[in-house]
């Protein structure tokens, strides 16, 4: 069992940026796949990006590519999720999870814990 928590989720305007942290509750935490979705208000969970466990390949949905970056601290069995450009069409509840897939994948079905989200609000 893995246990995952969000933090960092808040109010900004658009043009603003936020970090997104996700701990992990296990040392194996560095053997998962990990990958942080959103959901806005009527809308469907999506994909917004996923990294390998070493953190060597990244992957994106073509609407954060280039604004947002994904990174991991095995370490600290925590991953961050760096937004930046936010705008209106960002906003959503951000969700982190872990898979045991060997590299980044984009179907939500592959990840097996999920965490309870962090709601990221982004005013015009």
């Amino acid at each position: 069992q893995v246990q995952l928590v969000e933090s960092g989720g808040g109010l900004v305007q658009a043009g603003g940026s936020l970090r997104l942290s996700c701990a992990a509750s296990r040392r194996t935490f560095s053997s998962y796949t990990m990958g942080w979705f959103r959901q806005a208000p009527g809308k469907e969970r999506e994909f917004v990006a996923a990294i390998s466990w070493s953190g060597g390949t990244t992957v994106y949905a073509d609407s954060v590519k280039g604004r947002f970056t994904l990174s991991r601290d095995n370490n600290k069995n925590t991953v961050y999720l760096q937004m930046n450009s936010l705008n209106p069409e960002d906003t959503a509840a951000y969700y982190c999870a872990a898979s045991p897939a060997a590299l980044p994948r984009k179907e939500q079905v592959l990840y097996t814990y999920w965490g309870q989200g962090t709601q990221v609000t982004v005013s015009s």
